[in-house]
């Protein structure tokens, strides 16, 4: 029997009035049946959300953090059950989402934390003529109902940078997962349910971006979005929200840089892992590597040896690598991609075919950088490795995109390194690391187009509250 979810709407489960089938990226078996909101039903549950934000906003910090924290305890008792339905509808192999679910609970852990630790500060007034006698301090104050639309690629750990700041400065939440990825939001909605949180302070609607993305955006009583996707979708949010907060987490063609001198051996493994972990379908994947002409030609082979190695095949296998891309429409585009690249005298060191819907690693040498495997974000486990005469023209090359995430640079000059980090135009700069490096309680965002503002929890709480000047007159 086909399992049939309902959609979370102020505490309750609500058969919906439409559903879709949800299948496997990787078996194409079918998973589930899940709901499919109407506009009525998302109306609900953002009503739900403003009824709940007096509740939330009244709620003292340790019952926030409590709350958190016993989320915390029921994931990690539950954790296995949480990897095999992120392997099951993204098809990330199951270490891969082992190693998310950790990161899930280390996300609601911080969540836990901030929520003890959110203050404002005092103010000297008397520093001004005309300011003696007063005495000034700010608040943080939650914002209101938070709208969250999330990707399918981490999808618990990217659901938790937003729910979990949400609660922990007292703001509900409208929840629309992935289309491809809602049962991991189902879940955390059931452990929610059972650790405490008021009905209505979670909300999870599932259904088409039209419909429930377009109510979050545009509804008043909605006072905060938080995005993570495309940059075509997120600059349409932001044109449409006037003037809620809004926080967009957008696209990237991540690049390193290889300076002469590296010893490759210490890097090379760890290169392979940026490029191809989770299929590539990460927003930080290392998608382009510049490498100094005078250590190109081995760490290309030592980079193409590697990759050969990686096991591809069922996400639910501890031993893969590589699995599925999240649908047969991402397998047709990076073949096109790929083909493209071809055409136009890029070459094709290894990978470069398709098994199913599974994309072989792929590692694309000589791409001029106007091609869509290089300029554009490929979401998919493609590399592209060029040659550079310098590290200066790396850095040209690595600041000429339309994005700016994050960047890395592998060097043994402390002169070198610096000079890369004032001048990569991005908003994170990974000194001998890959550009994928991320831990959860960093502040993280990008440039130009790869968005506008930050997360990371402490930051999240910045950008989902208001501050409050207080000022009192002794006189």
């Amino acid at each position: 029997m086909v399992l049939k979810k309902k959609l979370f709407i102020n505490g309750e489960w609500i058969e919906a009035s439409s559903y879709t089938t949800l299948t496997s990226p990787y078996s194409e078996e079918v998973l589930a049946e899940i709901p499919s909101a109407t506009e009525k039903e998302v109306n609900d549950a953002i009503e739900a959300a403003y009824n709940a934000r007096e509740i939330m906003a009244k709620m003292p910090a340790h019952k926030r953090a409590a709350i958190l924290e016993k989320l915390v305890s029921l994931f990690e008792e539950r954790a296995d059950e949480a990897a095999k339905i992120i392997a099951l509808e993204a098809a990330k192999p199951i270490t891969t989402a082992k190693q998310e679910v950790s990161r899930t609970i280390a996300t609601y852990k911080f969540a836990a934390e901030e929520a003890k630790r959110i203050h404002g500060e005092t103010i000297p007034l008397d520093a001004a003529p005309g300011g003696e006698n007063r005495i000034a301090y700010t608040v943080r104050e939650p914002l209101g109902v938070v709208g969250a639309i999330t990707p399918f690629n981490f999808p618990m750990n990217l659901v938790a940078h937003k729910v979990g700041p949400a609660i922990a400065t007292g703001n509900p939440i409208v929840l629309k997962p992935a289309s491809q990825t809602p049962l991991s939001s189902y879940f955390l909605a059931e452990l929610l349910e059972e650790a405490g949180l008021p009905a209505g302070a979670l909300n999870v609607v599932t259904g088409s971006g039209r419909v429930v993305g377009d109510k979050l955006v545009t509804d008043d009583r909605v006072k905060v979005i938080t995005f993570t996707g495309s940059p075509a979708v997120g600059i349409g949010i932001r044109n449409k929200a006037g003037l809620k907060r809004v926080t967009l987490e957008l696209g990237s063609n991540a690049a390193l840089i290889i300076d002469n001198g590296v010893d490759l051996d210490k890097v090379i493994n760890r290169t392979v892992v940026g490029a191809f972990s989770n299929q590539g379908q990460v927003c930080i994947s290392l998608q382009r590597i510049y490498v100094h002409e005078n250590v190109y030609d081995a760490f290309v082979e030592k980079f193409v040896a590697a990759t050969k190695n990686l096991k591809v095949g069922d996400p639910l296998d501890p031993q893969t690598d590589v699995s599925a891309l999240i649908s047969k429409g991402d397998v047709g585009r990076t073949l096109e991609w790929i083909e493209e690249a071809k055409q136009n005298g890029a070459e094709i060191a290894t990978g470069g075919i398709a098994e199913g819907n599974v994309l072989l690693p792929t590692v694309v040498l000589h791409a001029d950088k106007s091609l869509k495997v290089s300029c554009q974000e490929v979401f998919a486990p493609i590399v592209n490795i060029n040659k550079v005469s310098s590290v200066a023209e790396a850095i040209e090359l690595v600041n000429d995109s339309r994005y700016g995430l994050q960047a890395g640079i592998y060097t043994d000059n402390v002169h070198t390194a610096l000079d890369a980090a004032e001048k990569l135009h991005v908003g994170g700069v990974m000194i001998n690391d890959i550009p994928t490096f991320r831990v959860d309680n960093m502040p993280y965002g990008g440039v130009k187009e790869s968005g506008v503002g930050r997360e990371g929890i402490k930051y999240a709480v910045e950008e989902m509250t208001e501050m409050k000047l207080v000022v009192f007159n002794r006189n």
